[in-house]
This record gives C-alpha cells, sequence and structure tokens, in this order.
C-alpha cells in the first residue's frame, strides 16, 4: 500500500471505527467479537483500498454483515457466552429499553438481525440493505417483516420506533 493509499486507509479507521463497532456489536451481541469483526472486516479491505477509497465505508459495512453470518454459521453448533450486563442502579427506563432490545436482537437468525441492523440501526434503505448483504430486495423485506414479528412477541410491551412499526404494519406480500 502505497503512502497516500495509508494515510487514506488509517484517516477511514480514525473517523469511523466507533460506528463500525456499534455495528459490528449490534450484530455479534459481544464487545469482543465485535472488535474482532470490525478487525476481520478492515483487513479484507486493505487488498481493495485503492478501488473503494472514494466510499469505503458500504464496502466495509458489507464485509461486516457478511463475516458475522459466516461467522455465526461455522460457530452455531457450540454455545457462546455472550457478555455479561453490569448491574445498574436505578438505570433511566431508555437504557433498560435498549439493553432489552439488543438482548432481543440476539434471538434473531445472523441474516434477520443483520437486516434489522442494517434498515432500522445504520438506516438503509431496503435496496441498499439488499445491496450490501448480496441478498434479493424480496429477501430484505421478508427477512425484516419475519424480524419486526419475532421482535414484537418476545418484546410485547417494547413501544417500538414509528418508523419501525409503521414498516411492520405493511400488508403482506402474497
Amino acid at each position: 500500500m502505497s503512502d497516500p493509499d495509508r494515510s487514506g486507509f488509517e484517516e477511514f479507521v480514525a473517523a469511523r471505527r466507533p460506528a463500525l463497532l456499534r455495528t459490528a456489536y449490534l450484530l455479534t451481541g459481544s464487545h469482543a467479537d465485535a472488535e474482532d469483526l470490525v478487525q476481520l472486516a478492515l483487513i479484507k479491505s486493505v487488498p481493495h483500498w485503492r478501488r473503494i477509497a472514494d466510499r469505503p465505508e458500504p464496502y466495509v459495512r458489507q464485509v461486516l454483515a457478511r463475516e458475522s453470518v459466516s461467522r455465526w454459521r461455522r460457530r452455531r453448533w457450540r454455545e457462546t457466552s455472550t457478555d455479561p450486563v453490569p448491574e445498574q442502579t436505578e438505570a433511566a427506563p431508555d437504557l433498560d429499553q435498549r439493553e432489552t432490545l439488543r438482548r432481543a436482537l440476539g434471538n434473531l437468525p445472523p441474516r434477520q438481525r443483520a437486516v434489522m441492523v442494517l434498515r432500522y440501526y445504520e438506516d438503509l434503505t431496503e435496496k441498499e440493505t439488499a445491496s450490501v448483504l448480496g441478498i434479493a430486495l424480496g429477501t430484505v423485506k421478508s427477512q425484516a417483516r419475519d424480524g419486526l414479528e419475532k421482535l414484537r412477541a418476545l418484546l410485547p410491551d417494547l413501544e417500538l420506533d414509528e418508523s419501525v412499526t409503521s414498516a411492520a404494519a405493511a400488508p403482506r406480500p402474497r
């Protein structure tokens, strides 16, 4: 990697690493796994840096999502542990809801979780989500619908964001 390419890559990592870590954490449910996933995504992005340097984030996000699903497939036969949640005294309801929602996301299959994170956390369109995950637009729609249904079943008392609620209220395609 030449010096200008290297400095551009380092600037990208310095600027976007916290956002990539948040996305990876939502995909994996573990801080340690999120760190590993971001590191792997960045390593896989280096050989393509010249091609993606103008807009690296969509490419890196795509690697994050795909590697998350691949890692889950490789590890699904063994039990994984989650980071313990520290004891909190009088936590705000907002933080309690976030933690509850994060745990519920962990109960979704990896592809559904990736769709939910990219659509509703990263605020990507259905088309962008399909492109990042390398799946059909209809698959994104059905995975989002099924994921919302499952989250609603798991969390009947949780008030979901209006954009999530309206997306789920759309009639199911036949």
